[in-house]
């Protein structure tokens, strides 16, 4: 039995371990880098060690340091929860060989699984159907180009080992091969201590559907319907459901019949996923399986009613599934949303700081997973992944309201987050038709939404109607005349504020009358304002607003100083570590000609020339870790 789990995981998985460990009677132990002993998730663990630095390869990523810590707090079981060592066949044989118990799959399964190329081979004799594709023994530069030839384009790199959207790039021509390849072993080697990599021929417009599967060590393999995981940025999901509008009684069962062909393919044991491509005709096609947990599993568990956490633990203890195939039935929906530490209006780059406002929804059918509370910082080490909102209706539709209403109550200011892009996913009518492709949002979202910064007046009403609700505007007797002078980015707005009985103002802007505020009502498309360092932050359905009270007239003059690089510079777009200086001084550059790539919260950014220039000067080197804003090449 086991009675002391180390949970090898930070974040909302680490306390999500924890509570189901709590609630067996197991005691949950946790490990944390120096950069997380203040962690969220140390406050579920009974008892917790240091695993080393911040950096993941000294921390997270190390077995020793890992195995140790286990061995330190007396465990008898290691649960990896997802990413980290998750799914590293070496962690577990080391866990195996200490004398623990792994939670998850045996090293061999693992191992046959976790590289795709040879994922695909024993899949394909079981007769599951595989994207049509080169995946080789021969990783050499000119067999891949020989392959990616003959398979066509637009075509796939991906990673043979792990997952997530990292060492993975589309390939649109020939000419831009040898640069993706080269970005995608890089990435793959950072992230999985492995380069090698597979082509499959790219599928321009399908469905990314996968299957829970639940298997014992009696020979019981089960799977636990479908869930649908289509819009995606960066590869990586964002919104999961279950479950699928696609999917037919009949075609769930094909395709929950091949994925439980592809787990006994390798005797799996534990949880685990089996993934697929679905083609508008029907056909499908096996991409992978994940021998592990996965983030979106709080959906199957709501439509299915099982604790997959509980039967993680169950089956690693020898207990045999008491359902069979012939018991699992779907009631109702499940949608979840994964929050980002990501800026919507900067190109979805990662956001960091300290989370000032943690303000989650409730309500019927809402679940959230989380791993951060006000005070929490979020730094550039880890993924950026805040925590998950899960909602669960008697249908889509239900679901999709829940959806709707708890995203607009989700108030977070500190960094910035994903919320407004899941907001606008919510409501656009192609989700509301389930028509969830992988292109979703390459065919429907403009970005630039995002970032218009127009001061209009109902932006102006509503941050006023804020500041004098929360108390927070200048006191003035009787409420006459409260004058406010307010900074939107580089706009200055001057106004004046008289109450107007009840709950309504009269606001003045310029001297010109801009309409009565009424302080009980929001304004359409704006819900809340909160305090955000030295300033406020106006949440709205696209795009938080930030301002701030400005000088005094005779001073601004003075407070103006730019925050922007000058002199031809790119500076960084956010703190990270240089992994490649593609250009060197004097060379002459083209427009979207590569300049530095940023690695930063595990994903790699390129940094592109934005028009024809020579390098003046090379300001990093690889390996450097660089600020937010630092400069990194001069461009004359």
């Amino acid at each position: 039995m086991i009675r002391r789990l180390l949970i090898a995981n930070r974040g909302e998985i680490a306390v999500r371990i924890a509570r189901g460990a709590s609630e067996r009677g197991i005691m949950p132990l946790g490990i944390y880098s120096e950069a997380d002993a203040d962690a969220y998730h140390l406050r579920f663990m009974a008892e917790s060690a240091c695993v080393g630095p911040a950096p993941t390869t000294q921390s997270y990523l190390d077995i020793e340091a890992v195995i140790g810590a286990a061995v330190t707090l007396r465990a008898d079981a290691i649960h990896p929860g997802y990413g980290f060592l998750s799914e590293r066949a070496a962690f577990a044989r080391a866990v195996r060989d200490a004398g623990l118990i792994f939670v998850g799959p045996s090293p061999e399964a693992m191992e046959a699984m976790g590289s795709k190329i040879e994922a695909k081979r024993r899949v394909r004799e079981h007769d599951v159907p595989v994207v049509p594709g080169y995946d080789g023994d021969d990783q050499s530069l000119a067999r891949l180009r020989t392959e990616a030839e003959r398979i066509g384009f637009p075509l796939l790199i991906k990673a043979s080992a792990g997952g997530g959207g990292r060492g993975m790039r589309v390939v649109d021509d020939l000419a831009r091969f040898d640069e993706a390849l080269d970005a995608a072993k890089r990435e793959a080697k950072a992230a999985f201590g492995s380069d090698a990599v597979l082509l499959e021929r790219y599928l321009r417009d399908p469905r990314h559907i996968e299957f829970q599967i639940l298997a014992d060590a009696h020979g019981t393999t089960i799977h636990l319907g479908e869930r649908e995981c289509s819009i995606q940025r960066r590869h990586q999901k964002i919104v999961e459901e279950a479950p699928s509008v696609a999917l037919t009684p009949e075609l769930r069962e094909r395709m929950g019949a091949a994925a439980v062909r592809a787990a006994r393919s390798v005797d799996y044991v534990n949880a685990g996923t089996a993934e697929f491509m679905l083609e508008p005709d029907g056909s499908f096609y096996f991409l992978e399986m994940n021998t592990r947990l996965q983030v979106e599993h709080p959906v199957t568990e709501l439509v299915h009613g099982v604790d997959l956490v509980a039967w993680q633990l169950r089956i690693a203890d020898g207990e045999k599934l008491d359902l069979g195939q012939d018991d699992v039935r779907p009631r109702g929906w499940a949608i979840e949303t994964r929050i980002y530490a990501e800026d919507p209006a900067n190109h979805m780059l990662p956001s960091t700081g300290t989370i000032a406002t943690w303000a989650p929804p409730e309500g019927p059918g809402v679940r959230l997973d989380s791993g951060v509370e006000a005070g929490s910082e979020v730094g550039v080490y880890y993924d950026p992944m805040l925590a998950k909102l899960i909602v669960f209706g008697s249908d889509r539709a239900q679901a999709i309201a829940r959806l709707q209403i708890a995203l607009d109550q989700f108030l977070v200011t500190g960094v910035r987050t994903n919320l407004p892009l899941l907001r606008w996913i919510a409501r656009h009518p192609a989700y509301a038709a389930g028509e969830t492709t992988t292109q979703f949002l390459p065919r429907h979202l403009d970005e630039a939404i995002f970032r218009d910064r127009r001061i209009s007046d109902d932006v102006i009403g509503s941050a006023v109607g804020g500041l004098i609700s929360n108390g927070w505007a200048p006191w003035r007797v009787g409420g006459v005349g409260i004058p406010m002078r307010l900074v939107f980015g580089d706009e200055i707005v001057s106004l004046v504020a008289s109450h107007a009985g009840g709950d309504a103002w009269q606001i003045y802007r310029d001297g010109v009358d801009n309409g009565v505020v009424h302080l009980a009502r929001h304004r359409h498309g704006f819900r809340a304002l909160a305090r955000e360092g030295d300033g406020f932050v106006l949440e709205t359905f696209t795009t938080p607003v930030h301002f701030a009270f400005a000088p005094p007239p005779s001073a601004s003059a003075a407070a103006g100083a730019s925050g922007t690089a000058g002199n031809g510079r790119v500076v960084a777009p956010m703190p990270g570590k240089i992994v490649k200086v593609a250009v060197a001084q004097g060379e002459d550059v083209a427009p979207r000609a590569l300049l530095v790539v940023l690695e930063a919260m595990k994903m790699e950014h390129r940094i592109e020339a934005s028009d024809a220039a020579t390098v003046k000067a090379v300001l990093v080197r690889e390996g450097q870790i660089v600020a937010s804003g630092a400069p990194l090449v001069e461009l004359a």
